[in-house]
């Protein structure tokens, strides 16, 4: 496989750029170094060993993960101060406490009082304490405390002053930047969030009582304002392999996203003027609905074309207008796929396939399940 052209690949087939991967979390690392916040890149787009370490520049330390299984994988391969960005699951306390009781640092996550009780009824071995983030809602509406409720600053006291447990700091996911475009509509969130935020830290400050704070996600983290100087961490995890969605927020360029998925015309139909291709959802996705002018995805190098709907194992692709000229398009010839969403595109493939230049370099296996 090593040195062979993609070409050679089976299709569908994701790939990464292994020097676009490079260039984007490097740009991210030294982004945050200039600012003196740590960086804490999280594992979800991706989740694999050989981009971790890239992003944590070789250092295996100070990352986020989504699942446990993704921290289980991780400390099993000498990673550690892992953060589980996740609401406390009931149904996993005692998994959590495993890894909090094996490695140097394991942190979790809640957002309700009922988590911290599950942490007072399993206190850890030898003394060791749970450490907790308190999850606070900025405006994303998923997860956390409603900045604007008094239960916030509550929650927060509450951890700090439970034996065994660790208020370790405060978490916020600045997720309604993916509703923004441009980069004045995202530094405006960024700014929100950050306000937001810090102004928890004060009230908690004005109690006696410090912690850290972080906010994160690609568009913030790639177009930060000054005020996130203020902040001890920051947790963006697509940028390393970025995607179309990011590119249209104005996070990236179309030319920094990393992943592609090469697939191969199957059929001709031109009683719809339309090609069959081999890469259906179960190869990209349906994330992002198709809103795109060219469907759901961008074909490289066809402007023209648009992924107009996919099922499991089959693709429909026609023109944006016009007739189909055959000829371009034969049996088994390749198109390219970037993808909508790379964080959904990944999940549908057991291996990524990286490569410098268009040259296969070898493979990359990510971890799976929850």
């Amino acid at each position: 496989m090593e040195g062979e052209a993609l070409s050679t690949l089976c299709t569908p087939a994701l790939v990464v750029d292994l020097d676009k991967v490079k260039r984007n979390s490097e740009r991210m690392i030294e982004r945050w170094q200039n600012l003196g916040v740590q960086l804490r890149p999280h594992m979800k787009t991706h989740k694999t060993l050989e981009c971790a370490d890239i992003m944590t520049g070789g250092s295996r330390r100070c990352i986020v993960v989504s699942t446990l299984a993704e921290a289980c994988f991780y400390a099993d391969h000498g990673f550690d101060d892992i953060l589980y960005a996740y609401s406390l699951p009931f149904d996993k306390v005692e998994r959590c406490a495993a890894l909090s009781e094996r490695l140097d640092l394991f942190q979790v996550l809640l957002d309700h009082p009922h988590a911290l009780d599950q942490l007072k009824k399993r206190p850890l071995k030898d003394g060791r304490l749970w450490h907790v983030w308190l999850k606070l809602d900025c405006g994303n509406g998923r997860a956390g405390v409603l900045h604007s409720e008094a239960e916030a600053l509550r929650l927060a006291l509450a951890i700090a002053g439970t034996a065994g447990v660790e208020l370790t700091g405060v978490y916020a996911h600045c997720g309604n930047t993916y509703n923004c475009r441009g980069v004045e509509q995202i530094q405006a969130v960024a700014q929100e969030t950050t306000d937001l935020t810090l102004q928890l830290m004060e009230k908690l400050k004005a109690a006696g009582i410090t912690c850290k704070s972080s906010i994160g996600s690609t568009p913030s983290c790639s177009h930060p304002v000054k005020d996130m100087a203020q902040l001890s961490e920051v947790h963006p995890g697509n940028y390393g392999f970025y995607d179309v969605q990011q590119s249209v927020i104005g996070s990236c360029s179309l030319e920094d996203v990393a992943v592609r998925v090469l697939t191969r015309v199957i059929g001709h139909c031109p009683h719809r003027n339309q090609l069959l291709i081999d890469c259906g959802w179960s190869g990209l996705s349906l994330d992002g609905a198709g809103i795109l002018p060219t469907g759901y995805a961008v074909i490289e190098g066809h402007p023209d074309l648009k992924l107009l709907s996919m099922t499991q194992e089959h693709g429909r692709v026609e023109p944006i207008s016009g007739p189909l000229d055959y000829s371009k398009y034969p049996l088994g010839s390749l198109l390219t796929l970037i993808p909508y969403h790379s964080c959904a595109t990944t999940m549908m493939h057991p291996v990524y396939y990286v490569h410098s230049e268009g040259r296969l370099l070898g493979k990359w296996t990510p971890t799976r399940g929850w």
